[in-house]
């Protein structure tokens, strides 16, 4: 029994934000016609395909107790590197591809050398990044630069047909492979493990010998390259390089990770958490636009509203977590390091 509910509670983020998104797409399918259907659910994931792909990169940045402030700025780069290479030295889609998803791991890499090297603090560093790669978009062009390649827009054009009649994009394929990649990562191998063990207790990972320093350069390069591979979708969506492109999508990409149960103190959180979180955010967006009236703003007043509310329900359930952890007289400590040694499969869970 104690085991079921510890399990319980483990799920409880995911299982408040699968059951939000349900009651939103439920609100919205009673107060519209047409919402309820699957071309518009399929919507949520064409229009919104870039920041999932980049709330995933943080959160895994958030599941190791720190952020990454540099997200939308490396998207607005990668699209004005993408474009100023395409259009201006009229270079092949097979070698931008690849030069744009390397400028964003370099940066990533960087910026993770830079927090573990010097123990500077994530914020400040990334925070750092998110000028520079702003700034770079304006030394390359301050005007939005039109993209017209044949094959970029012969994926923006592309409709991948279901056998229900409706159809997706190929932004939408991209994005199943990187939350299936994602999943695999978090869950299945020893760098997944590693990165809840560091958030957990970064000085017991420490003392368990696990490679810290290499894994926390790994997670914002990986960060870095989420981002750029965000940028390109959303070149094959706007069509377009522009140093305002993704202006505030470090926000969303929080928005995402945080109502999809990642907590911010890090050590817990779920990919397919961060999945809903998107969906979320689509959901609020499509609803605003059914109703026409309401302005667009609605959007970021609702996204606020809601971080406050699942910031309250993460205070709540850390707090309940140290309870437990301490309820017996010098246990708190013991606990929290085997839960951690557990969480990196170092040792056997312990048995209630």
């Amino acid at each position: 029994m104690k085991m079921a509910l510890r399990l319980n509670r483990k799920f409880l983020p995911l299982t408040v934000t699968i059951l939000l998104f349900l009651i939103m797409y439920g609100a919205g399918s009673m107060l519209y016609t047409g919402f309820f259907s699957l071309q518009v659910f399929l919507y949520l994931l064409i229009d919104n395909a870039f920041l999932g792909i980049t709330a995933i990169g943080m959160t895994f940045v958030i599941i190791s107790g720190g952020i990454d402030l540099s997200v939308g700025s490396v998207m607005a780069l990668t699209t004005m590197i993408s474009a100023a290479l395409l259009e201006k030295s009229h270079m092949s889609p097979a070698l931008v591809i690849p030069i744009a998803l390397l400028s964003g791991s370099t940066l990533g890499f960087l910026m993770g050398s830079m927090i573990h090297f010097f123990k500077a603090q994530p914020f400040i560093v990334t925070l750092g990044g998110m000028f520079l790669a702003r700034g770079l978009c304006y030394v390359i062009s301050i005007d939005s630069i039109s993209i017209k390649n044949t094959t970029y827009e012969a994926i923006s054009q592309a409709r991948i047909h279901l056998p229900t009649g409706q159809f997706i994009s190929v932004n939408v394929l991209i994005f199943l492979l990187v939350i299936a990649a994602a999943i695999y990562l978090a869950h299945y191998t020893r760098f997944g493990r590693t990165i809840y063990a560091i958030g957990g207790n970064e000085q017991s990972a420490v003392l368990m010998g696990l490679p810290v320093g290499r894994t926390k350069i790994l997670i914002y390069t990986m960060s870095g390259f989420f981002s750029s591979l965000a940028g390109i979708v959303m070149t094959f969506y706007m069509l377009s390089g522009y140093g305002l492109h993704a202006k505030g999508m470090e926000m969303d990409a929080i928005f995402a990770a945080v109502v999809g149960g990642t907590l911010l103190t890090g050590g817990v959180g779920y990919v397919v958490g961060t999945v809903f979180g998107t969906l979320i955010y689509g959901t609020i967006q499509s609803i605003i636009t059914f109703q026409g009236t309401l302005s667009s703003w609605w959007t970021r007043i609702v996204i606020g509203l809601l971080i406050f509310v699942f910031i309250l329900l993460q205070s709540i359930f850390s707090s309940r977590e140290k309870k437990l952890g301490s309820s017996a007289p010098g246990s708190g400590g013991r606990k929290m390091v085997r839960r951690v040694l557990a969480s990196a499969q170092i040792i056997a869970p312990e048995k209630e």
